[in-house]
């Protein structure tokens, strides 16, 4: 029996979910697309889990993009179906009601740099290196890549990235705001985990609300963005949880939050 192409692991509120086909650099098949779409999914409506952590396995690569031995047999309709079926699962891992941390231990070329576009904190090992090579293939960023680089890190450097299909390691992605965080490679996880766990002392809904706030305020105007913050805000206002943070400064304790 083939180990999974996707392995799941959830301690302590958080999931880790691991690509794994470290043999190809963590490629992206049809096989492992469809296993992170489910497993996003599943997540979604699980209240055990708080925050998710993606990273690859293997020493040397996070992800190193679309797998090219399976791509290169790919009739063209069934190429547009692979680039629909990551673009949506990009933008659902964006959209869920979840923080999600990439850790990128390695290599992330094309998806896989736009699987960490899609996250929403970025931490690296000192020996990953990025970027959105597909130029060099004769095509362009099809995962959301030429829409969430810029919004990250600004139009000039995108398209600078983009048009030269230049790799960047991971002081330069510090440097100019692809990742949040850099760190020794054998302290990665240990970092991610670092962060998850601070993130799960909050109270859930906060978070979910924060989150939606914030990525739906940013493709708005200022005064719209506003009003969703409000409306966000509402949705914390009867919550268990703001009463037990209430009580919990009160009382001088740490506050045991629920997501109710």
């Amino acid at each position: 029996m083939t180990e999974k192409v996707l392995q799941i692991q959830i301690e302590n509120q958080v999931a880790v979910f691991t690509l794994n086909r470290p043999a190809i650099m963590n490629s992206f098949n049809f096989e492992m697309l469809n296993a992170l779409r489910d497993a996003v999914e599943d997540i979604r409506f699980n209240p055990d889990v708080r925050v998710v952590i993606i990273t690859g396995a293997g020493e040397k690569a996070f992800c190193a993009g679309a797998d090219l031995k399976e791509r290169i047999n790919l009739t063209p309709p069934e190429v547009k179906k692979f680039i629909y079926t990551i673009r949506t699962l990009f933008t659902s891992i964006e959209s869920l009601n979840k923080p999600v941390i990439a850790a990128v231990n390695g290599i992330a070329l094309g998806g896989g740099t736009e699987l960490l576009l899609a996250a929403d904190i970025r931490i690296a090992a000192i020996n990953a290196s990025m970027g959105l090579t597909e130029a060099r293939l004769a095509i362009i960023p099809g995962a959301g890549g030429t829409q969430r680089l810029p919004r990250l890190i600004g139009r000039g450097k995108a398209k600078e990235l983009i048009f030269t299909g230049r790799r960047v390691d991971a002081k330069e992605a510090l440097q100019i705001g692809l990742v949040n965080k850099i760190c020794e490679k054998d302290l990665l996880m240990d970092e991610a985990k670092n962060m998850a766990a601070m993130i799960c002392e909050c109270g859930p809904i906060a978070i979910e609300q924060a989150k939606y706030a914030i990525n739906a305020g940013l493709e708005t105007d200022l005064n719209t963005g506003l009003a969703i913050e409000s409306n966000a805000y509402w949705i914390t206002i009867p919550s268990e949880d703001r009463l037990e943070g209430l009580a919990a400064f009160r009382e001088k304790r740490k506050p045991v939050y629920h997501g109710k």
